[in-house]
Parts: C-alpha cells; structure tokens; sequence
C-alpha cells in the first residue's frame, strides 16, 4: 500500500495518507489511483486532473460569445 504525506484539511495539519488497492480500474494500464485516504480521521483525497466533457466546454463558450 503506498503512503504519502499532504495536509488533511479535516485534522488541520500535515498527515499520512494511503492509497488502498484501486477497484475502479485506474491501475490496470499501469496507471496510478488518485484516491488517497487520511489514516487519522477517513478524509478522502483525489489527485488528478479534472478533464472536462469536449461537447460542454464547446456549449459554454458558444453561450458566452452569443452573450
């Protein structure tokens, strides 16, 4: 399991985190998991990239520009 530290925004402070075995299929390519838990309180953390849907960012820009 491996283990990282970040600050836990629920302890306030500067924590061990762990990364349980991926379930969701994030690591069958070879890939990392982004979701990280707090050992001390639960605090859930996902690491990553947001990657936005093409067909909504089109849709938001064409509203802003007929705007």
């Amino acid at each position: 399991m491996d283990r990282e530290l970040w600050h836990c925004s629920d302890c306030g402070d500067e924590r061990e985190f762990v990364q349980p075995p991926c379930t969701d299929g994030h690591t069958e390519d070879g890939g990392h998991c982004p979701e990280w838990a707090c050992v001390d309180c639960g605090t859930a953390l996902v690491t990553g990239v947001v990657v936005l849907q093409p067909a909504v960012v089109a849709a938001t820009v064409r509203a802003r520009i007929a705007a």
